[in-house]
C-alpha cells in the first residue's frame, strides 16, 4: 500500500504481491530515418514510449535522410550508422537518447555502406556487414558508444552478406540471417562484445531469410518476419543468447511483415513499421510481444507515418546490464 503522503516508498512492506504498485516501463526507443512509400528518403527521428496505446513522438532531426541503415545504443546514446540517401554514406550520426533535439556527427564508417546491421553492449557498438555499392561485405566494425570516432575493425562474418539482422546480451553480439551471394542464410553466429576476433557458429533460423530486424533483452532474442526470397513472413522467431542452438518458434505477427525495425526494454520487443509485401508499401504500425513469453504480436501503438526500411534502438536493449 502506499505510504502516508500517498508516494509508493522503497522502503515500504508489503504483505500481499497485490498491494505491490504497477511500475511503468519508463525506456525509451528512436526509431531512425526510413523511406516512404513515395520513395521520400526520411531524416525524422521518432521517440517511442514502451507504455502500451502510446503513439511514438517528434524527437529531431539525423543530418540527413537515409534509408537501411544500422542503430547502436548504450543507456545514453543512440547511433545511427550508414545507409544510403540514393547514394550510399559513411556517415555515423548521433543524438542523447533523453535529450530531444538533431543528430550530431559521429564519426564515419570505414566506407559508404547501406543494408547492414548493428548491435552492442553499453559501451561498443557493432556494425556488420551490408553492400558497398553492389559488393557484400563481411566486415564487422566497432565504435565506442560514449566517445566519437570512426569505425575500427573487429573481424569479419562467416561470409559476406548484406540485409542481416543483429541483437545482443551484455557479453554477446548475434548475427542472424542475410542475403550471401543468391542465398538467403540460416545462419546464426556471435562475437563476444568486448574483444575483437571473427564469428563463431550459434545456430540456425528456421529458414533462410534477409531484410528485417531483430532485438532482445539480456536473456532472449527475437527475429521478426523477413523476406525468404519469394514472400514476406509473418514468423516470430527466439533464441537464448547465453546458450547455442536453432531458433525456435515464437509466435506469429499481425501479418507478414519484413523491411522493419526493431528495438526492446527488458520486458517487451517492438517491431516499427515495415512493409507487408516486398519492400513497396510502407505501414506505421509498431507491434509489441512480451519477452519472457511466447505468443503472438499485439498491436501496440502507430509511428508518426509509414515507413520501411529504418533503423531503431533504446536506452535498455539486452546489451545493457
Amino acid at each position: 500500500m502506499p505510504n502516508f503522503n500517498g508516494v509508493w516508498s522503497l522502503s515500504t512492506q508489503y504483505q500481499y504481491a497485490a498491494d505491490w504498485p504497477i511500475i511503468p516501463d519508463a525506456t525509451i526507443g528512436l526509431h531512425f530515418g526510413g523511406l516512404t512509400t513515395a520513395g521520400a528518403y526520411l531524416n525524422v527521428i521518432q521517440q517511442i514510449s514502451f507504455v502500451s496505446g502510446t503513439n511514438a513522438t517528434d524527437f529531431g532531426d539525423l543530418t540527413q535522410g537515409v534509408y537501411y541503415s544500422a542503430a547502436v545504443s548504450s543507456s545514453t546514446r543512440g547511433i545511427n550508422a550508414g545507409g544510403t540517401t540514393g547514394s550510399q554514406i559513411n556517415v555515423i550520426d548521433y543524438v542523447t537518447i533523453a535529450s530531444a533535439g538533431n543528430a550530431t556527427d559521429f564519426g564515419n564508417l570505414s566506407a559508404a555502406k547501406s543494408s547492414l546491421a548493428g548491435a552492442g553492449n553499453n559501451t561498443r557498438g557493432l556494425i556488420a556487414g551490408g553492400l558497398v555499392g553492389s559488393t557484400q561485405q563481411d566486415v564487422i566494425e566497432y565504435v565506442t558508444i560514449a566517445n566519437t570516432g570512426n569505425g575500427t575493425d573487429f573481424g569479419d562474418l562467416s561470409s559476406a552478406r548484406h540485409a542481416l539482422a543483429a541483437l545482443s546480451g551484455t557479453t554477446r553480439t548475434i548475427f542472424l540471417g542475410g542475403q550471401s551471394g543468391s542465398t538467403y542464410m540460416d545462419t546464426i553466429e556471435y562475437v563476444t562484445t568486448g574483444s575483437t576476433g571473427n564469428v563463431t557458429d550459434f545456430g540456425n533460423l528456421l529458414a533462410g531469410q534477409d531484410h528485417t530486424r531483430a532485438s532482445s533483452n539480456s536473456i532472449r532474442g527475437l527475429y521478426f518476419g523477413g523476406f525468404d526470397g519469394s514472400n514476406s513472413q509473418n514468423v516470430i522467431q527466439y533464441i537464448t543468447i547465453a546458450s547455442t542452438g536453432n531458433a525456435s518458434d515464437f509466435g506469429d505477427l499481425l501479418a507478414v511483415n519484413a523491411f522493419n525495425s526493431s528495438c526492446a526494454s527488458p520486458v517487451t520487443a517492438l517491431l516499427l513499421g515495415g512493409s507487408v509485401d516486398d519492400g513497396s508499401n510502407a505501414i506505421n504500425v509498431i507491434q509489441g510481444v512480451t519477452i519472457a513469453t511466447t505468443g503472438n504480436s499485439t498491436d501496440f501503438g502507430d509511428l508518426t507515418i509509414a515507413v520501411f526500411g529504418s533503423s531503431a534502438c533504446s536506452n535498455a536493449h539486452g546489451g545493457i546490464a
